[in-house]
């Protein structure tokens, strides 16, 4: 063996658009760098890589993308969408040190802390993958009426959703907006934390290796506003989680929803760390009302 020490392989961090992992079409990339841990304080440290830095184009096609993988992922079953959700809670546990090493350049953190982070965004997936067969019986159910109908509802995902990643909990907070979407149906279009895009950028990655089809998730990197605009106005978008703008971008961006009355969920402070409920969950969610004739059996005229 020669002592010669070895070139180290540089990651390149790509777009996860459509199944697959396209540099953005503009060929631009942004430096990233690692966060300053001194009391959790901001600041420029070492580089750590060049993310593709997106274009209003890679937005388009990836509306284009979660479009068209609406309908077959809508229309899977539930327990399918929680087998699948699981399978990428399966391949998160097998990468875990790479996230680790990731979630701590990003926000900061020491390992330990930052493999406290890991676990949790894990659990998380385990948890929503539970809740896709269950949430319709939570949120849905027969309803009593006046008359000699059933009247039924039931939960039905709104579409294609724009979700405006967390900037500060560039993991855990982009797994707890994110599986939620994507568990009961809807399809999604990411917009990564602009300072800390890696570890969603190795999310997409993981997407990729777990049976998620392509397209009911992509990923983009970049100018937060820029990517987030032509989202906001997009006519295909169903709906926007605008969790990770600040507050004057955030009232652009519901104001451009308006358009076409796309479903707007607005920014709070949220803990990511404690349990989230099931308001992620209900917040991208229709109500569909069936009425249908009870019948009458014989000349009792019984119903059934």
């Amino acid at each position: 063996m020669s002592d010669v020490s070895r070139l180290g392989v540089f990651k390149t961090y790509k777009l996860y658009v459509g199944g697959k992992f396209p540099r953005s079409e503009s060929g631009r990339v942004y430096e990233v760098t690692a966060k300053t841990s001194a009391a959790g304080a901001a600041g420029k440290g070492k580089w750590l890589a060049n993310a593709p830095l997106s274009s209003r184009k890679d937005a388009r096609d990836a509306v284009v993308a979660a479009r068209k993988a609406f309908g077959g992922w809508s229309g899977a079953t539930a327990y399918n969408r929680g087998q699948i959700l699981y399978r990428i809670a399966e391949m998160l546990e097998g990468r875990r040190e790479q996230f680790v090493r990731e979630v701590a350049d990003a926000e900061g953190l020491s390992k330990s802390k930052a493999a406290a982070v890991v676990d949790a965004a894990i659990d998380r997936w385990v948890w929503y993958a539970g809740w896709t067969d269950k949430i319709g019986q939570v949120v849905g159910g027969a309803n009593p009426v006046a008359g000699p109908f059933f009247n039924l509802s039931t939960p039905e995902p709104t579409g294609v959703v724009t979700v405006i990643a967390p900037q500060e909990s560039s993991f855990l907070g982009l797994v707890s907006v994110l599986a939620p979407v994507i568990a009961t149906g809807n399809t999604a279009i990411v917009v990564a934390s602009e300072k800390s895009p890696l570890p969603a950028l190795s999310l997409g990655e993981v997407l990729a290796t777990s049976d998620l089809p392509g397209g009911v998730v992509n990923v983009l990197s970049g100018r937060t506003a820029e990517i987030a605009t032509p989202l906001a106005s997009h006519q295909d978008v169903n709906a926007i989680d605008l969790t990770g703008a600040d507050d004057v971008l955030a009232k652009e961006l519901e104001i451009a929803a308006a358009d076409n009355l796309k479903r707007v969920l607005r920014p709070q402070a949220v803990d990511f760390s404690v349990d989230p409920g099931t308001q992620r969950l209900t917040a991208f969610l229709e109500t569909k009302t069936v009425w249908h004739p009870t019948g009458s059996l014989g000349a009792s005229g019984s119903a059934y």
